[in-house]
This record gives structure tokens, sequence and C-alpha cells, in this order.
């Protein structure tokens, strides 16, 4: 399952991004007494009593205003509500309960997320009792806080995360659920290869309602597994889209589709090869962590000759280096060639990024990794791995147990991270390393 998202509304100088950068422990968000100074969604990833989620800082909600600015912001502002498990809606304790809270609370209340109402600036105990006007809010009981204070904000934290969505599929005879995003460029085909994935053996398939307008999830089955399909808004480069366009919207949602999903297929067309906007959407599911599967499109009007696919694909490997563990599958969503093979896939990448090692298996895999290629010395001293263990799944990541976590260099640890690949295969998915020091006396 990914990270719930946590996003932080209001209106405009109520101290969002001050709460924002308090918790992601680092200043992130531009912090300034100016209303509008938070143009665009900025996320962090953050941990809470062992609770991993994603917070979002929002430009603030102007209800009614004509200004395009202002206007933009509340549009991004409704993107993140759209695509959140909870929201804390902020207010201000100084200046009290205003129309415009009024306003952003209807608004709230439509979304039908679960909303925690937070009476920010609240900074000393006298000032307790300006929060019971925003009992009007309907919205149930405040919580009074002070961001640059930092007080309040344990019990704020705790009852957000008492509100993150249970994992659904948690049956053990019940299997899992694999959501698959579908993104690219525009005009790559993502809808036509989804229509064809969709038309073909239609079995139990639903729309799921109460999705994003422009990422679209459908639902079906095959072979007896359960998936999720969603279709997304093609990401074109910031420059060539409008300031004032619906279409900046649509990105968020599709990245937000990332971030949700099991496998990502990376749509890019045939005719055109990889592009440097196909290499950056590639490199945001790599981050994400998320296994993925490269569909070349539109194969049908490439001329081939022998070798043509393979000259092809190393081309693809070449240019998307970071993501070499990816397969790649040549389709025709027009004709529907190869079509069968993507569902094919992804099912094969999401049992590899799934795969759980067991930590004595693991460990003689290492241990002939290091026997075969010893760590290089740094600074007259030689790095040591005591011992490793998986801590999760999807993508697989790996905690190794070592003398000094500086020692260990990128190219040993690629090298590891082939080996690995080599022995346990992981196609299709990032892997992860975590360095943990430990001395020799406490292994």
């Amino acid at each position: 399952m990914s990270k719930p998202l946590v996003a932080v509304v209001g209106r405009p100088n109520v101290g969002k991004s001050t709460f924002f950068n308090k918790i992601a422990g680092r200043r992130i968000s531009i912090v300034e007494d100016t209303p509008g100074v938070t143009r665009d969604r900025i996320y962090a990833d953050c941990e809470w009593l062992s609770h991993r989620f994603t917070l979002v800082d929002t430009g603030g909600i102007e209800p009614k205003t004509d200004d395009i600015l202002l206007k933009q912001m509340r549009r991004q502002a409704e993107v993140a509500i759209d695509t959140c498990d909870v929201i804390l809606f902020f207010t201000d304790g100084r200046t009290g309960l205003t129309a415009d809270d009024q306003d952003v609370a209807s608004m709230l209340r439509k979304s039908r997320k679960p909303v925690i109402l937070v009476v920010n600036k609240v900074d000393y105990q006298e000032m307790s009792d300006t929060i019971y006007d925003f009992y009007a809010l309907g919205l149930g009981e405040p919580f009074a806080i002070s961001s640059t204070n930092m007080l309040g904000l344990g019990d704020l934290l705790d009852e957000m995360v008492s509100r993150f969505p249970q994992d659904a599929d948690t049956g053990e005879d019940e299997e899992h659920t694999i959501h698959i995003a579908v993104v690219g460029r525009p005009n790559v085909g993502k809808s036509s290869l989804v229509n064809k994935i969709l038309g073909q053996e239609r079995s139990m398939v639903s729309d799921i309602a109460g999705t994003t307008r422009d990422a679209v999830d459908t639902a079906f089955v095959r072979e007896g597994q359960r998936y999720n399909i969603i279709d997304t808004a093609g990401i074109r480069r910031k420059r060539a889209i409008e300031e004032e366009s619906i279409e900046r919207y649509s990105i968020v949602r599709a990245l937000a589709a990332v971030r949700r999903c099991d496998v990502a297929l990376i749509v890019i067309n045939a005719e055109d090869g990889v592009t440097e906007q196909d290499t950056k959407v590639a490199g945001y599911v790599h981050e994400e962590g998320k296994a993925a599967v490269i569909v070349v499109n539109k194969w049908d009007a490439v001329e081939k000759e022998t070798g043509t696919m393979e000259t092809y694909r190393k081309q693809v490997m070449e240019d998307l280096k970071f993501m070499d563990y990816a397969p790649v599958v040549f389709i025709s969503a027009l004709t529907g060639q190869r079509v069968p093979r993507v569902i094919e896939t992804v099912r094969a990448v999401y049992e590899q990024a799934s795969r759980r090692i067991t930590t004595g298996l693991l460990n003689d895999v290492l241990g002939d990794a290091i026997a075969a290629f010893q760590p290089p010395i740094s600074g007259g001293r030689r790095l040591k791995i005591y011992y490793a263990t998986q801590q999760s799944v999807c993508p697989p990541t790996f905690v190794f147990f070592v003398n000094d976590e500086e020692l260990m260099h990128f190219a040993y640890q690629r090298y590891l991270e082939n080996q690995f690949r080599k022995s346990f295969g992981f196609e299709g998915t990032p892997i992860r390393f975590i360095l943990r020091e430990k001395n020799q006396k406490e292994v």
C-alpha cells in the first residue's frame, strides 16, 4: 500500500507552511506573512510513531476572488483535496472565525474526506477560549496548536494517524488488487492501451466512482487476479504548459496516480524513441520506488528488419540506464499486437517486487558476493558488512549492518545490487539499501 497523503489546506496566512516545515523537519516551504506565498503543492515524506505518510502543503484558498493567481491556487488546493486521504483544515486563532473559513469548510464537507479542524497560532493558554467559535464550522472538535512554538502538535498528529485508511487487502484468502498507473507524454497511446486491455475478456469490469477528474480508475479481473488500472493525463514539459491551463492539475493527478500504484506502465511512442520527457516520467516512477514496465507503443508503425526489436530494446535501456531492471514490451494498442503480454508482465513484476528473501539465504548470497569482490579500502579503512536483512517489499528494501556508512561507495553498492538481482531476480522493481552502523561487539 502507498503512504497516506495528508493535505494541509486553509485560507491564506493561517500558518500552513510553518506547520509543514516543522513536521517535515526542514525548511521546504517559503514562510512569509504575505498571503499567497505558497503557490504550488509541496510534498514531504514524514513519519509519526512509526506511521509513514506524505504531507502536502497547498496555497491559501480564497473562496471568492477574480485574481487569476489566487484562482489557480484554489484550483491546486482542490487537486490536493481530491487526491488526499486526510485533510488538515487550518484556521487562525488570532483573527478568529471568518466568512472565508466558513466557505472553505463548506467546500471540504463536499469532499467527503476525513477533515481535522486545526486552530493555529494559539500561542498561550489564555488564548484557548478563542477556539470555541470554531465549533460553528460543524467539523467536530478543533485542535488548538501553535506551529511556531510547537504546541499541541503531538495530539494533532495522533488524531491524524488515527484517520488513516486501513488496508482493505488484509484477508488471508483474498488476493491483493494490483494497482496499475498508465503514464507517459500526451498522445503516446495510453488511453488506447487501457481501452484495448479492458476490451478483451471483459470480466467483472466496473467503473470506480469518486476518482479524480482526469485520472480514471477501472477495476477488472484477469485469470483470477484483481486489477485496478488508472488512465492518466499526458505529462508534458513544464515550459509547454500555460500558467492557467487545467493541464497543470491533470499532471498533479497523474503523479498522484504513480504514488498509489503498485506497477507503472511507462508508455513511449516507438516512432519518437525515448525523449527527454520520457526520461523524466520514468525518473519519477523510479524515485517513488515503483515497479515498472516500459511499453513501446505504435510498434506497428516502425519499419523493421532482422534484429530491429533487439536493437531498439538496447537503445531504450541505454537511454534509461537508471531503470535497466525494467522489462520492455513492444505493442500496438491500435491492432492489439502483444497487448495481452502487458498484463502478464505486470503480474510478473509485481510478484518480483513483493518477494521476501529469508535472512539465511540473503546472507549466503551476500557472503559469496563479498568473498568474490572485497569492499575497497578508503582512508586506510575497509568497509565491513556484518549481515543484512530484508525490511520490506514493494520495493524490496534491505538493511545492511556495517562498521561505517561512509565507507560504502556507490560503485560497491551497485555491485551488490547486481549480485542480488543475479541471485533473486527482482525484474521490474528498484531495490533499496539502508545502511546502519553497528560495532563488531554488538554483532
